[in-house]
């Protein structure tokens, strides 16, 4: 994996952790407070059916190496997923505490600290089978689910290589996650775990340019679709296509790897999901002097977590609801103002515009968030897989699609879910083709 540049040193340094871990005491302390449900509905919230009361009564007896594997075993990207998930609404949310009126377990805190103890100690992933079998599997995309995919399958012996575009591995791991949930050197840190099990990266390449597809299906026995959704819709607007107009992941990795250190002046952020209000706490830790969320419809419409909203009023974002951008001013090279119309919701639940309500909000740099395309030229290339709505269409429980020699999973698949999600789907897809390779190849 690449070295950590001394521009992404610093901003891990001026994004500090938005939920400090946990000191060992404390940990042994809330670990004590786990009622070990023998129905455990916290593991039935987790799409990756994380065996919560297991590992969590291995921190209380001292056993962090055993409870990081438990962890392990059904997560292999538990540690980022202990920071970005949303456990309000996941296993936390589904905590028996609730029943009581008392706290939930912080279940994703003491699951980050057994994953910190882990990598402390330079604990490496055990092999499922020692045997080195032949078949090869290339995974398209270095995301969630594709690396969840590979270490499945390299832990049971077989050959898999891991192609991406990016210089990075990890996705939206590594690019398009807040750095105050998810550092990058963290985020490289456990796909090394990945890469010491013999899984093979190739950085740099982008399928259908670099590599034609039809290479990858003559070189491999199985490829996994693990390539996630492609850039962001872009401002069709006036002015829209200004340098002054950065897409939220854009912004979002340009600082993250240190290409971007800091802004200037008023922000603007465009959408009301989970990246938006990521990039607008962001702009407002660079430095900007006010950032706006704009969003055509209300808070009650909005798609972000609550408790994402409640954050992001706490660093100092102002949210400017039933707003619609229709245009972007610049005095000569340098952003002015974006201007919106005024909008309404009908009794049903139709949008409108209000006429002659059209007003200026002054800014000097635009981060729309808005919705990602999918990668329709990219899979229109993959040979007679199916495309529903532009998704990959696939059994869900296997993730073979249309072809038998190609299988999907993550956001191509689901259209843009967590990353627990990916996960979930990337293990239970390499499961799927461990079983249908090792029942061809007897």
């Amino acid at each position: 994996m690449r070295k950590i540049t001394p521009q992404v040193a610093e901003i891990v340094e001026r994004f500090p952790d938005l939920h400090p871990p946990f000191a060992a005491q404390a940990a042994v302390v809330e670990s004590n407070r786990c009622l070990n449900c023998f129905d455990a509905p916290c593991t039935a919230a987790c799409p990756t059916h994380i065996d919560v009361p297991r590992f969590i009564k291995k921190i209380a007896t001292g056993n962090l190496r055993g409870s990081a594997l438990s962890i392990l075993d059904a997560n292999v990207l538990g540690a980022s997923c202990s920071r970005v998930c949303p456990v309000q609404v996941l296993c936390e949310g589904a905590c028996v505490m609730h029943r009581y009126n008392k706290q939930p377990i912080a279940i994703g805190r003491l699951q980050r600290f057994a994953m910190d103890a882990f990598y402390a100690s330079d604990g490496v992933l055990p092999r499922k089978n020692a045997e080195e079998r032949p078949q090869k599997i290339a995974c398209l995309g270095a995301g969630p689910a594709s690396l969840a995919a590979a270490a499945e399958l390299r832990q049971r012996g077989y050959q898999v290589t891991v192609f991406d575009k990016h210089p990075l591995p990890g996705g939206l791991n590594t690019y398009g996650v807040a750095e105050y949930k998810l550092p990058l050197p963290d985020s490289l840190r456990e796909i090394k775990l990945i890469e010491d099990l013999g899984v093979r990266f190739r950085f740099g390449v982008e399928i259908g340019r670099e590599l034609s597809i039809d290479e990858i299906e003559s070189q491999f026995d199985v490829i996994f679709l693990g390539i996630g959704l492609g850039v962001m819709h872009t401002l069709d607007i006036p002015g829209g296509n200004h340098p002054g107009v950065i897409d939220a992941l854009q912004f979002i990795a340009d600082y993250k790897t240190g290409r971007t250190t800091g802004i200037h002046g008023k922000a603007v952020v465009i959408g009301a999901g989970n990246t938006a209000i990521d990039a607008a706490n962001a702009a407002m830790r660079l430095g900007a002097k006010s950032v706006t969320l704009l969003y055509r419809r209300t808070l009650g419409h909005m798609s972000a977590f609550d408790f994402e909203y409640e954050h992001a009023k706490l660093e100092g974002v102002t949210f400017h609801w039933l707003a619609q951008p229709v245009a972007v001013h610049a005095n000569e090279d340098a952003l002015s103002s974006i201007e919106c119309m005024r909008m309404e919701i009908a009794a049903d639940g139709s949008l409108h515009s209000v006429a002659d309500s059209n007003f200026h909000i002054d800014c000097n740099i635009v981060i729309p968030a808005i919705g990602q395309s999918p990668l329709l030229d990219l899979l229109a290339q993959c040979s007679e897989v199916r495309l529903v709505n532009g998704r990959v269409a696939v059994d869900r429980a296997t993730g073979q699609t249309s072809n038998p020699k190609y299988y999907a999973g993550g956001d191509c698949v689901n259209g843009g879910r967590e990353v627990v999600d990916a996960v979930a789907d990337g293990k239970r897809v390499g499961i799927a083709i461990a079983r249908s390779l090792e029942a061809t190849h007897v």
